[in-house]
């Protein structure tokens, strides 16, 4: 019989994809093993506004302490799969690697390899403003050779909007749809992307390859799929 590994999860930023994550992970372990096995799960679930502070005021070191001592609790409660559930708190992965002495399972590191195995050379790449502005969800793809973009500015600033005072909030409006279509849309036609990667755990509440002008990359579904394969490797 399949043996798990507990999967410890850094939830509540926000909550809307913690959500998805606890409820994916246990249906599918539950179909992969024929009804006979579902997953332990511990859900550390963090203060979204407090860890929302810490990245609005740029200080790094005390984000990282917090979720540092958040993924602590999941080792000690046996834990053996761990992960955040949010692609921004990734700015801080090594160092909450460091401080706490537990390898992660990273949202980059699996897109990355997603991408690299579909063979797509030039992505875009959607979030919110930290994640497309700053440097950790691209570096794996552009060490892998893939050229990634992101919207110009105005439409950084208005999809970073949207997130926060929406998807965050799981409100999910057709209007918004059309906007975030018309910015995917005038990436592939001016920067020539080949697909486009839902660099926020939210933005799969709103976009899938039905409604997308280009193949979408959901790093919510390439995450679950990776924390699957590891806690299901069989460790008799």
């Amino acid at each position: 019989m399949q043996k798990l590994k507990k999967i410890g999860l850094i939830g509540g930023t926000g909550p809307e994809s913690t959500l998805s994550y606890y409820k994916e992970l246990n249906q599918r372990i539950d179909k992969q093993t024929c009804g006979k096995e579902m997953p332990d799960i511990a859900i550390e679930s963090v203060n979204f506004r407090k860890a929302w502070r810490y990245m609005e005021s740029s200080d790094m070191v005390g984000l990282a302490d917090y979720l540092a001592e958040k993924v602590t609790y999941l080792k000690n409660c046996g834990s053996e799969v761990i992960s955040l559930t949010a692609v921004t708190m990734h700015v801080v992965l090594e160092e909450i690697e460091k401080k706490s002495g537990v390898k992660l399972v990273s949202i980059p590191k699996a897109v990355c390899e997603e991408v690299t195995k579909r063979g797509y050379k030039k992505v875009g790449l959607l979030g919110t403003i930290f994640t497309m502005e700053q440097d950790y969800m691209k570096k794996d793809l552009l060490e892998a050779g893939v050229e990634v973009c992101v919207p110009e500015k105005t439409d950084r600033d208005l999809i970073a909007k949207r997130i926060l005072e929406e998807l965050e909030l799981g409100i999910v409006k057709e209007s918004t749809l059309k906007e975030f279509q018309t910015i995917i849309e005038k990436m592939k036609k001016e920067q020539g992307i080949e697909a486009v990667i839902l660099g926020c755990t939210e933005l799969p509440l709103l976009l899938n390859n039905d409604n997308c002008p280009v193949d979408c990359l959901d790093s919510v579904e390439i995450h679950i799929r990776k924390l699957i394969d590891m806690a299901m490797i069989d460790r008799r």
